[in-house]
């Protein structure tokens, strides 16, 4: 269950960070709103996982999972470059997380 809610707290980051371009420098009120509610609900189901996992895991594999959904969402929704050098970072990032899950203790 606790890898779920930091599952959902990672979703919530992505929505976050998606959230700011569409606000356009917070000047666009449901999309600032979106970026306040999206990063609020994030933090607290982060906030959630920690009696269980540690916190370095717990962090590191928010924001890794995180990283990893904006990129890919910008590479879709945005046409950003889908280089391969990108690609191999997102590998890496990825190699991480699921290291960071083999390795850690629940």
């Amino acid at each position: 269950m606790t890898w779920l809610v930091l599952l959902a707290a990672a979703a919530f980051e992505i929505a976050f960070a998606l959230s700011l371009k569409p606000s356009e420098g917070f000047s666009r009120l449901w999309p600032t709103a979106g970026v306040l509610v999206f990063g609020v609900i994030s933090v607290v189901l982060l906030a959630k996982t920690l009696d269980r996992l540690p916190i370095g895991t717990a962090y590191a594999i928010w924001t890794g999972l995180g990283s990893v959904g904006v990129v890919t969402l910008g590479i879709i929704l945005f046409n950003e470059p889908a280089t391969p050098a990108r690609l191999a970072c997102i590998a890496l990032i990825v190699a991480g997380i699921v290291g960071l899950r083999l390795a850690g203790a629940e």
